[in-house]
């Protein structure tokens, strides 16, 4: 019988504003019965990184949903430093965008540079008991100022 699941950590989102564009980074937890944290980054609507870890060595933690707040709040920190000192300009300039039902030609579909593989995401049962594939329940109630000033303080803390 499968485990009942256990509701997911809530999540981060934030939009950075990096060389001109507008970077979107979200990190989720997919809960006990898919125990991994999970970070997006995103320009142009397109994912240009993301990060898997997995926190399945630590289910029986007693105090399991601040350990898994700690993982996701490092990993989101991570993806955010890495954009902000430029890991990712590279892959940004070869990436293009597309609009809803535009396909890329041939030939752009050749030059696009290739990314490590996305795990397909999976349906989640949200808190009104449908499958959905997005985070509603993500969005952060602070506003961007709010991160910056708290991603900024957080730098100076030791390890």
């Amino acid at each position: 019988m499968a485990k009942t699941f256990e509701k997911a950590v809530t999540g981060f989102n934030h939009n950075i504003k990096h060389k001109g564009k507008v970077y979107h980074v979200q990190t989720e937890d997919s809960g006990v019965n898919n125990p991994h944290i999970i970070t997006h980054l995103f320009v142009g609507g397109n994912i240009l990184a993301s990060k898997k870890t997995s926190y399945a060595d630590i289910l029986n933690a007693e105090n399991l949903a601040e350990v898994v707040r700690e993982l996701m709040e490092e990993q989101h920190k991570e993806m955010l430093r890495n954009l902000i000192n430029g890991v990712y300009d590279n892959y940004e300039s070869t990436v293009r965008s597309y609009q809803p039902g535009q396909l890329a030609t041939d030939a752009e579909m050749a030059a696009q540079p290739k990314l490590p593989p996305q795990a397909p995401a999976q349906p989640r049962i949200n808190e009104v008991g449908v499958e959905t594939l997005f985070g509603e329940d993500l969005i952060s109630e602070k506003s961007l100022d709010e991160v910056i000033l708290s991603y900024l303080a957080s730098e100076g803390e030791p390890s």
